[in-house]
C-alpha cells in the first residue's frame, strides 16, 4: 500500500428518499444543511439526485437522495451501511435534542461512544433512515453554513463516519486495511473503528458484526453507496488499477459533471465509489446560487424540457 495514493477521507454518502420535497423539508429547513445541487440520477434521470452539504458542497460534507416517491421501503441488514454519522460542535447536543424534538422527530437516549470521546444523538428521518448527530471535540475543524436556519456555532459539520453492518468480521477488514490502506484505531463491543488518510471526523468508518442479522435490501429508508475521496483523476486512475489486481470488478470511470467516479463492492458486499474532489460544484452554478436551479449534465441538457415535466414540483426556500 506504500505506493498508493492515499484516500483523504469520505467524499459523499448517497441514500435511497421518497418524497422529494419532504428531503428538502427536512435535511435543508431541519438539519440546516445547504441543498448545494439539484439534478438528476444520471443514470435514470426520471429521478431527482439531491445534494446537501456545506456552503460550498466541499467533499466530506455532502449527504445526497435519490427520492423514489411510492417506493417500497428498504430493509437495513448485513451488507449495508446501516448508519450515517455527521458531526457537530460539543456544545451543541442540548440544542439539537431541543429542535429536533420540536419538530417532532423521535430521538433515541443521548449515548456516550468510545469512552465519551463521542456524544451521540440518534434518529430516523422522515423516510427510516438513521442517522447521528456525533458531538465530537474536532467538529471545529470545519465550518457550519453560516446563512441556514441553524446558528453557525451550533450547525453540522459534515460527515462524522459510516457505519457498516456485516455478518462476518474478516474479509472485510483485511480489504479495509490490506486493500485501501485503513486503520485499526479503536473498539467497543461489536464496533470496529478504523480510519483512513488523516483520521479523525469524515474519515473514520465503523464496522459492526451481526451474524444473525438478516441480508440487508436496499430501497427508500437506505444507503445505496458510500463514495471516498481522492484528490484527482490520476489517484482514481492508480487505485482503479489497484483494486482491478486485487480481483475486483471495478467500472470504468463514469464522469458525475462535479466529479467522476468509480464503483465496486467490498467483500461484505457495501457498494463503494471512489470520488475526485474536482472539479466541484460551481462548475455550472454560482456559489451564491447553488441548489436554485435543475442542472443537468451536457448529454441530457437537450431533454431538460421534457426531464422537468417528468420530474415532481420542488419548492426550495
Amino acid at each position: 500500500m506504500s505506493n498508493m495514493p492515499e484516500i483523504l477521507g469520505l467524499h459523499h454518502v448517497t441514500a435511497i428518499g421518497g418524497d422529494p420535497q419532504g428531503s428538502v423539508g427536512f435535511y435543508r429547513e431541519v438539519l440546516g444543511l445547504r441543498l448545494v445541487k439539484r439534478t438528476v440520477n444520471f443514470d435514470d434521470p426520471g429521478t431527482y439526485h439531491l445534494y446537501y452539504g456545506d456552503a460550498l458542497g466541499r467533499p466530506g460534507t455532502l449527504l445526497t437522495f435519490f427520492p423514489w416517491p411510492g417506493a417500497r421501503l428498504g430493509r437495513v441488514g448485513t451488507g449495508q451501511v446501516a448508519g450515517t454519522a455527521l458531526t457537530i460542535p460539543e456544545v451543541a447536543i442540548g440544542y439539537w435534542q431541543e429542535r429536533l424534538r420540536a419538530y417532532g422527530v423521535a430521538l433515541q437516549p443521548i449515548t456516550p461512544r468510545f469512552e465519551e470521546e463521542e456524544v451521540v444523538l440518534r434518529f430516523q428521518d422522515p423516510d427510516g433512515l438513521w442517522v447521528e448527530l456525533v458531538a465530537h471535540p474536532q467538529a471545529e475543524a470545519r465550518p457550519g453554513w453560516p446563512e441556514g436556519p441553524v446558528p453557525p456555532e451550533y450547525g453540522i459539520r459534515g460527515l462524522h463516519a459510516v457505519m457498516m453492518l456485516e455478518a462476518v468480521a474478516e474479509p472485510t477488514l483485511c480489504f479495509l486495511i490490506e486493500g485501501m490502506g485503513f486503520r485499526r484505531v479503536r473498539e467497543e463491543g461489536a464496533r470496529i473503528r478504523l480510519a483512513v488518510g488523516p483520521g479523525g471526523p469524515g474519515a473514520w468508518v465503523d464496522l459492526r458484526v451481526d451474524p444473525h442479522a438478516s441480508r440487508g435490501r436496499v430501497a427508500v429508508g437506505t444507503v445505496h453507496h458510500v463514495a471516498w475521496r481522492v484528490r484527482n483523476d490520476a489517484e482514481q486512475g492508480a487505485w482503479r488499477t489497484h483494486l482491478q489486481a486485487l480481483g475486483l470488478y471495478v467500472t470504468p470511470v463514469m464522469d458525475r459533471k462535479y466529479f467522476r467516479s468509480i464503483y465496486f463492492r467490498e467483500p461484505g458486499g457495501v457498494l463503494f465509489e471512489i470520488a475526485t474532489d474536482s472539479p466541484g460544484f460551481s462548475v455550472d452554478e454560482a456559489l451564491e446560487r447553488l441548489g436554485t436551479g435543475l442542472m443537468l449534465p451536457a448529454w441530457l441538457e437537450p431533454m431538460q424540457e421534457e426531464i422537468e415535466r417528468a420530474l415532481p414540483p420542488l419548492t426550495v426556500p
